[in-house]
Order: structure tokens, then C-alpha cells, then sequence
């Protein structure tokens, strides 16, 4: 089912989501929900708080696929890389955003199994990003500068 995104200026996407302790049936439907509603916005990657769910569950796709982590924790991280973001939560705005080129992140799929993935490129800064959000952090907070490219002088 394809849900409503909170946007910037809700108190949710500045709160600390919990962790899950178990994955249950809730939470695999959330998880197809956060698909669905990620795909429906052209969206690369959604926290669970954007759909206002306050917990450690996340969704992204690079264009590789769909990849769904349960409290996703960076344990290794290298590198640095600038490069230009956007959020679901934040439509419109863009803005340079200093990520690491490479992560380790390590969390549980649906089925509560361990999972961890070395990851660079787009598919680290989405992961970055992503659990920024679960920090109850914007990239906005993070960005060199903002632009609203559509914005009429």
C-alpha cells in the first residue's frame, strides 16, 4: 500500500526511531508498504520515520534492486565524496552533502537473519542518508548549501 510521506517540520523525522526487537508479520507489512509508497514517489531509499513509523527500518534501491535492512547500524566506514541530494521529506530541495565513499552496514533482513553489505557510490550515500533519518537527522542539517531548483525568482 502506497502511504503519505511526512514532510520536513514534523516532530517524527527529528526523533530517534526505536530498534525493532522482532520481525513480525507489523513489520514485513511495513516494509511492503515502504516499498510501495518509495517506488510510487521515484524515491532511491525511505526510513520508516517518513512514513511515520518511529522505528529502525529501512528501504533503498540503487537501481540494482530492492534492499531492505532492520536496524541498520555502519560499522566500517572510508573515504569522502560530495555529491548532490534530495529527500521524499524535503521535495524540492537539493543540495551538495559530504557522505563517506564507503561503508560497511550490518542489520536483519525480514527474516530476522543477519545481513551485511559493503557498499560505494550511490548506494553508500543512500544507506547514509537513510539512517540519518533514523538519527531523526535531515539532509538538509547536512548540506553544503540548498537550492530549490523549481523556485521562481
Amino acid at each position: 500500500m502506497v502511504l503519505d510521506v511526512v514532510v520536513a517540520g514534523a516532530p517524527i523525522l527529528k526523533q530517534i526511531a526505536d530498534e525493532v526487537k522482532f520481525v513480525g508479520r507489523n513489520e514485513r507489512c511495513l516494509l511492503n508498504d515502504m516499498a510501495d509508497t518509495m517506488y510510487a514517489h521515484d524515491g532511491v531509499g525511505l526510513a520508516a520515520p517518513q512514513i511515520g513509523f518511529a522505528v529502525r527500518i529501512i528501504v533503498v534501491d540503487d537501481g540494482n534492486g530492492l534492499i531492505e535492512m532492520v536496524n541498520p547500524v555502519i560499522t566500517e566506514a572510508s573515504g569522502s565524496v560530495v555529491d548532490e541530494e534530495g529527500c521524499l521529506s524535503c521535495p524540492g530541495f537539493t543540495g551538495p552533502v559530504s557522505r563517506y565513499e564507503q561503508i560497511t552496514v550490518e542489520g536483519l533482513d525480514r527474516s530476522m537473519r543477519k545481513v551485511s553489505l559493503i557498499c560505494s557510490g550511490l548506494l553508500a550515500r543512500i544507506f547514509q542518508h537513510e539512517i540519518d533519518h533514523l538519527d531523526g537527522v535531515l539532509f538538509t542539517e547536512k548540506a553544503i548549501s540548498l537550492a530549490m531548483p523549481n523556485a521562481e525568482a
